[in-house]
């Protein structure tokens, strides 16, 4: 890519966005299309909904947040469909502060960055065109300027509502500018930007002894106020705080609730009657999305006091949980330390994972759900199929809690773990050892952890390395098989010929000679017996086989050996335990001899070619199979 050519076609591209006309050929533009004076809520909620919606079951996905938010599909759902979309038809909930309650690292900050970066993007598209009265510092609805009087009429030819008064600025300059004459009122086309102050603000709190309500309502000019003589001309006053610039689109208030009191008072009327009150003027209208976000103990502080219930009611508390799927988690991970320097760095495959599964393990509740414990509960969550238990029960399990994600480890912390790891020992590759040792020395520096907490969390860890010993020892096992696929695929057939002739009470022909025999009873149970199904259980299993197949069949879908997830398992399990005493020999033995180093280097290269080791990791992995297949 030529980067000069490329800004430079930027910018061209930018100029071309650029339109200026009277208001009169603004009416006549919207007359054809009503789009451009939707309301900054209605702009949000286009603005998402452009980037496509697709369903799973009974939920909706937003694709706008799929790059940067992983595993709120629900809450982002919630948030969508209870706020943007309900604001956007004009009902009540657009005069509600939209505050976004969470644990720390939890995705609150980065949902509104994108919603701002997505607003400016969506400005520059035809449906998301914002136009504004040319000079005006709100960059205000030119619609405004059609008189009280007259807007029932204006608004039944134009399809439009019309709502809000012209700004102080904008009724001096119609005045001494144009005469009244409204219909040449120049009106632009503006581009949504944070960083020219369109469209978007953002408030931070700082030390209330210095900061000035003038950061959010503008404030008066002493150097002109002695040209102009008084403080309630418009022309002596600087419209530059942030509610007035975010006027059409999004302000937003980091951390609210560490804000003075006294800049809260503001967002009462504006929230509720849309306008606020700044300097000796009129209340000055503005359309804009308040959005807030906070943490939970802030937020359970602010609703004890008594002084705040006005405010309290006119918000809308949105709760963003952690991530509770472990694939999720991992994503997060992985964007984390892509916008790193540490990219050159090889991390192992599963070494993410296992921090994953001790991350969401921090997070779950217990269910009170017989027969069901924590790690069983955290593979349902990740779209596992767990035996016993089905659809409903984790619907049910989703919804025994309110309060699960709110708490436990956060993915900054996983992040400082891996990244102080990396660091200190100058690795080339980060396996998921190395990953889990760095999480458990780092819970010692662990400020808020209690003792109590901490004994819980080494367990996790413990549990987290059991899972990587299972991934591990099948990894190996696929790497020991060659062409696995193949061997799993012809086990799985056979499997299949034998329960279908058990079911049946049918004999079983053998492929060479034809010979008509009773299903092989050794074979089913000795696959069976990898995941556990019970003498008494077999018949039931062999049952539920068949009946998936018919299903799969009627759909017209093949019945593949990835299909079902235990019997896959199972399928796994048999071939590895047929090939334990070779890995093992292999993998242990210190001076291994030419056949043995031979099988040594293809499944070296098999773990480098098909499963993203480095020559580092895929070494280690064989070494600590082999000390785990030795215990």
């Amino acid at each position: 890519m030529d980067i000069l050519k490329r800004i430079s076609a930027y910018k061209a591209e930018s100029e071309k966005l650029g339109w200026t006309g009277t208001f009169k050929e603004y009416i006549e533009m919207l007359k054809r299309d009503p789009a451009p004076a939707m309301t900054a809520h209605a702009r949000v909620y286009e603005m998402i909904e452009s980037y496509g919606v697709s369903e799973e079951g009974d939920q909706k996905k937003y694709k706008f947040f799929e790059q940067e938010i992983f595993g709120l599909d629900r809450s982002v759902e919630k948030l969508v469909e209870e706020y943007f979309h309900s604001a956007a038809r004009r009902l009540d909930v657009r005069k509600r502060i939209l505050l976004l309650m969470g644990p720390v690292s939890g995705g609150k900050s980065t949902i509104v960055t994108m919603l701002k970066r997505g607003l400016e993007q969506f400005s520059r598209t035809e449906r998301g065109a914002v136009f504004a009265i040319k000079g005006c510092p709100m960059h205000e609805e030119p619609l405004h300027l059609i008189p009280h009087e007259l807007r029932s009429e204006a608004e039944k030819e134009l399809g439009v509502r019309i709502e809000g008064n012209l700004c102080p600025s904008c009724q001096m300059r119609l005045r001494t500018e144009y005469d009244g004459n409204i219909e040449n009122v120049m009106v632009e086309r503006v581009l949504i930007s944070e960083d020219s102050r369109i469209g978007i603000g953002t408030f931070s709190p700082s030390d209330p002894k210095s900061q000035d309500i003038a950061d959010l309502t503008g404030s008066i000019d002493f150097s002109t106020i002695t040209e102009f003589g008084s403080e309630s001309d418009p022309r002596a006053y600087r419209f530059d705080g942030e509610l007035n610039k975010a006027n059409r689109g999004l302000m937003e208030f980091q951390e609210m609730l560490k804000c003075d009191e006294k800049f809260l008072w503001n967002l009462l009327s504006l929230t509720q009657e849309g306008n606020f009150k700044a300097g000796r003027f009129a209340l000055i209208s503005a359309d804009e999305l308040i959005i807030a976000h906070t943490n939970e103990s802030e937020y359970k502080a602010f609703i004890s006091n008594k002084k705040n219930e006005a405010l309290q009611s006119r918000m809308i508390v949105m709760p963003i949980p952690y991530n509770l799927k472990v694939s999720e988690e991992e994503k997060i991970y992985t964007k984390l330390i892509g916008q790193s320097d540490m990219k050159h760095i090889h991390i192992s495959p599963h070494a993410l994972r296992a921090a994953a599964i001790f991350s969401i393990l921090t997070r779950l509740k217990e269910t009170k759900k017989q027969g069901m414990d924590l790690v069983k509960k955290m593979r349902m969550y990740d779209g596992e199929e767990v035996e016993g238990y089905k659809e409903a029960d984790l619907k049910e399990m989703q919804s025994e809690y309110i309060e699960e994600g709110m708490s436990g480890i956060d993915p900054r912390y996983v992040i400082n773990r891996i990244s102080s790891a990396l660091i200190k020992q100058d690795l080339q590759c980060i396996n998921a050892l190395d990953v889990l040792r760095a999480l458990k020395e780092g819970l010692d520096q662990h400020p808020s952890i209690t003792k109590e907490e901490r004994e819980k969390y080494l367990n996790f860890i413990s549990i987290a390395r059991k899972e990587y010993d299972g991934l591990a020892k099948k990894e190996i096992q696929k790497a020991f098989v060659y062409s696995f696929e193949e061997s799993a695929r012809t086990l799985f057939e056979n499997y299949l010929d034998n329960i279908e002739s058990y079911c049946n009470w049918a004999k079983i022909k053998d492929p060479l000679t034809g010979e008509e025999m009773d299903p092989d009873e050794r074979l089913m149970r000795s696959i069976e017996e990898q995941i556990g199904i019970s003498e008494n259980a077999k018949k039931a299993f062999r049952e539920e086989i068949l009946i998936r197949i018919s299903s799969y069949s009627r759909k017209g879908k093949k019945f593949e050996y990835a299909s079902h997830e235990r019997l896959r398992e199972a399928i796994e399990k048999k071939l590895f335990a047929d090939l334990k005493d070779i890995v093992k020999i292999t993998t242990s033995t210190k001076t291994p001899d030419e056949k043995q180093l031979k099988r040594i280097n293809e499944v070296t290269k098999r773990l480098m070619d098909e499963h993203g080791y480095c020559p580092v990791c895929s070494n280690e992995l064989l070494r600590y199979v082999g000390s785990l297949l030795n215990r």
